[in-house]
């Protein structure tokens, strides 16, 4: 398919299922004033396999997904005038997620996904299937949609069937933040109910969407705290009077991971400019720092390189097609064949997760040091009166019970695969499970960085008037414009939620991204 002009001027976003960034994901998912269209060239795509599906519809051979049953009941041939219901009732029967629903953000990424995948012309939906979708995601009408209840193979079926279930006018939608039956916000609108055809129940249902939406917004989170986390060890260092020494370029260049090279710079360039370290840089006894301070950029980047890898792999997902059977017009077929397992993007998320647990942990340590009288040179827990005054001994307290979690959310999602649908669909990937983890465990992350910067700030100043590197500087005053310094004991939990907030909000990443 030739490639179209995606571009997103004008708060509009054309769909050619092939050139769907990350960032459009969230920019849609956050966003009710974008217009999301297809593209003509995508148009074209998806009429062309509709009309393959019609010829092999009015064949009389039968052809899995237009003319039979489904998983196990694929051999049961369906007459023509019983089409329609088979679709009606393949969505209607796959609605079995239970739960929570699904954050609205998170919905209008899966439609929108949705969009994109039938967008690519291998679906064999009509053209009128996708701009419907579209049409309820630039309403801002949006299904609700359980969070449980999708293995991750054979598609994410339940979450998406929830979707296919609006389209037809049955279920319930949120709109504007009430939740309202789906044929009145239809209406409302001036939108038909759709009458599904052959294959298009089939082509709502059966993809990855639901695991590679929720799986994108948690990744964004995820890489914003990344950045998060040089500015809050690079404060803590300074906090601690640590050397900048072994993020030196020359160290990295001898051990050429560019993840590493990249954190090294990245905590090089926060430092820089240093009264703090120029106050301890003759006749400090200490050799070495702690790991947890000298290791930052060897542990932050292998966390980078984790994260670099997870992007492609849903960006790349974000722009396949992940259905049963796969409609090949160039071909002439209809292919049965395995897209629709979320393995790799499971994986992928298993990944970042265990990644972040070690983000935290290191985090953590360092926060220790912070707080112990014996580690930092500073007064016990950064109380301005000891004893009298806790200070602000139990944010690690609360911090070690979210790196616990976190720690327990790292175990692989992606390898406690159960058979399902009578041992046909053997094999699973737990996709969806794998995405609710990371989302978890990016917000317990944020809470951890929130508090070593709550404790880093107060140790800079407690070194007050000496001043710490540029970058540093811009972090801590950002911070004291939401958080004052701790001048006696108050309650702290609501300083944690309004930086956990800044942190989440991407305040902090940006500080001297490219100084």
């Amino acid at each position: 398919m030739e490639s179209f002009d995606n571009s997103s001027a004008n708060g509009e976003l054309w769909l050619d299922g092939e050139s769907l960034t990350l960032e459009e994901v969230a920019w849609v998912a956050r966003s009710r004033e974008v217009r999301v269209r297809l593209a003509p060239e995508a148009r074209k795509a998806v009429a062309d396999s509709r009309a393959l599906v019609d010829r092999m519809a009015r064949g009389e051979a039968p052809v899995y997904g237009i003319s039979t049953g489904f998983g196990r009941l694929a051999e049961v041939v369906i007459p023509p005038e019983e089409r329609r219901l088979l679709q009606r009732n393949l969505v209607r029967s796959h609605c079995v997620g239970v739960g929570a629903p699904l954050s609205s953000e998170e919905v209008r990424a899966i439609m929108l996904l949705r969009a994109n995948t039938l967008a690519r012309g291998h679906s064999g939906c009509r053209v009128v299937v996708v701009e419907r979708l579209l049409d309820l995601l630039n309403a801002g009408i949006h299904p609700i949609i359980p969070e449980l209840g999708s293995v991750g193979a054979s598609g994410d079926l339940a979450p998406l069937a929830r979707m296919a279930l609006a389209l037809m006018g049955e279920g319930e939608v949120e709109r504007e933040g009430e939740i309202v039956p789906a044929a009145r916000a239809l209406e409302e609108r001036g939108l038909e109910a759709l009458e599904l055809e052959e294959k298009e129940g089939l082509a709502l249902i059966n993809g990855t969407q639901a695991t590679t939406a929720v799986g994108i917004l948690a990744f964004l989170r995820a890489e914003q705290a990344l950045e998060t986390a040089e500015v809050a060890g690079a404060m803590s260092l300074e906090g601690l009077r640590g050397t900048p020494d072994p993020f030196r370029p020359e160290a990295h260049k001898v051990r050429p991971h560019w993840g590493q090279a990249e954190s090294a710079g990245r905590l090089w360039a926060l430092l820089q400019g240093s009264e703090i370290r120029e106050s301890h840089r003759h006749g400090d006894p200490r050799v070495q720092d702690a790991y947890c301070l000298r290791c930052m950029p060897q542990v932050h980047g292998a966390a980078r390189q984790a994260l670099a890898y997870a992007r492609k792999v849903l960006e790349t997902e974000a722009n396949s097609t992940t259905d049963n059977p796969l409609v090949l017009p160039e071909a002439g077929i209809l292919l049965s064949a395995g897209n629709f397992h979320a393995q790799i993007v499971a994986q992928a998320l298993d990944l970042v997760a265990i990644a972040l647990a070690d983000l935290a942990a290191i985090s953590e340590r360092r926060l220790e040091r912070l707080l112990n009288p014996d580690l930092s040179g500073h007064p016990p827990f950064l109380a301005r009166r000891p004893g009298l005054e806790s200070g602000l001994m139990m944010v690690q307290v609360a911090v070690v019970d979210l790196v616990a979690e976190m720690r327990l959310l790292a175990h692989p999602a992606s390898v406690d695969s159960v058979p399902t649908s009578a041992n046909q669909e053997d094999h699973v990937s737990m996709g969806l499970l794998a995405a609710r983890k990371l989302r978890r465990s990016v917000a317990c992350l944020e809470y951890v960085l929130a508090a070593e910067l709550l404790c880093s700030a107060q140790a800079l100043e407690l070194l007050r008037p000496l001043r710490a590197g540029r970058g540093v500087e811009e972090a801590f005053l950002r911070l004291r414009s939401r958080i004052p310094p701790l001048e006696g004991d108050r309650v702290l939990a609501p300083d944690l939620e309004k930086l956990a907030d800044m942190v989440r909000s991407g305040v902090f990443a940006q500080v001297f991204r490219n100084p």
